[in-house]
């Protein structure tokens, strides 16, 4: 299998905000409609899927800064801002990004922010074997006259993804960010996400690898003469809101953004150690501590409340972290 490489090919920024009611008016637009057509959607993506890989060819952030946004942007642009450094001769690994056989979930809303879902196919796996995935890239449009960009990417397993909720219109069903149906708000779960990774409460989450995994790993890392310390922070405004889709069960597939930081701290005598990329986006110097700030995008299951499915607890199917920034003191 090839290495999926996720952190090298996307940049910047945009705003996309959810708010309560999930729409957002501009210029007047209150009639709910489709957020784009689908021959709208497959250009996005085929843009999308052509920027990346010139970025990640010449590892050259500017290539790819108009197609991607929110949390992939602060994750890939820094992750080109370091492979630029290191190689700047480009990429010289790099194999074309192929994402196929697209089925896309296109919410109605009124006015602006727009978005919708690409579920597609890549060819960084093998179909039908142990590492057949799914790709599944958030686009979002700021307002009339902007371009669709590529806000989340998660890839998940084919067996975990949950069927959807159609409207009369064959449409995918939006979820409120503050929907008071779910188990927990999609508003509230970076927060609520951030809280259990520093405290182990609110105890919403299913045991997995991102959740009572990760928190078991940070308390049990050890290595003579240095200590560790973790800072999770909620990211959950602006292009790094959370979006959701309504399952055929009632739940929802939600994606949300999260940050967090990990300091590593040395006994006197000894410097914690730097890899290529980490000091490629290095301020300061490293005298006897070691910052890293990750920005993280998770996808999940949330039941709805009151559902007995999986304990009732939300599920992290996926999640894609980028070191996005490192501080040296």
């Amino acid at each position: 299998m090839r290495p999926i490489r996720l952190a090298t090919g996307l940049a910047t920024a945009t705003v996309l905000s959810v708010t309560a009611s999930g729409c957002v008016t501009v210029h007047g637009e209150l009639e709910v409609v489709p957020a784009a057509t689908r021959s709208e959607a497959a250009q996005a993506l085929k843009a999308f899927t052509s920027a990346y890989n010139a970025a990640d060819k010449a590892y050259d952030p500017a290539l790819d800064a108009d197609r991607v946004t929110g949390p992939l942007g602060a994750i890939n642009q820094a992750g080109l801002k370091a492979r630029q450094k290191n190689h700047p001769d480009g990429n010289p690994d790099h194999s074309p990004l192929e994402l196929t056989d697209a089925t896309y979930l296109i919410p109605k809303k009124a006015g602006w922010p727009r978005w919708f879902l690409a579920d597609t196919d890549s060819n960084r796996d093998q179909d039908g074997g142990e590492t057949d995935s799914r790709w599944l890239v958030v686009f979002v449009k700021s307002g009339p006259d902007a371009g669709w960009k590529a806000a989340y990417l998660s890839v998940v397993r084919p067996s975990r993804l949950p069927a959807f909720a159609k409207d009369d219109d064959g449409l995918a069903r939006p979820v409120a960010a503050d929907s008071a149906a779910l188990a927990v708000a999609p508003e509230d779960l970076s927060t609520q996400y951030t809280q259990y990774l520093q405290k182990g409460a609110p105890d919403v989450f299913a045991p997995g690898s991102a959740t009572s995994g990760w928190r078991e790993t940070r308390r049990t890392t050890r290595r003579a003469g240095f200590s560790y310390q973790y800072i999770d922070q909620p990211l959950d405004s602006g292009s790094f809101g959370p979006l959701g889709l309504e399952t055929d069960d009632g739940g929802a597939l939600v994606f949300f953004s999260s940050k967090h930081f990990e300091r590593q701290t040395a006994a006197k005598g000894l410097r914690p150690p730097l890899n290529s990329d980490a000091e490629a986006l290095l301020t300061g110097e490293v005298e006897s501590t070691l910052t890293k700030e990750r920005v993280s995008g998770q996808l999940v299951y949330v039941p709805k409340k009151g559902s007995p499915k999986d304990g009732g607890k939300v599920v992290l199917l996926n999640r894609l972290p980028g070191l996005t920034a490192a501080k040296g003191s």
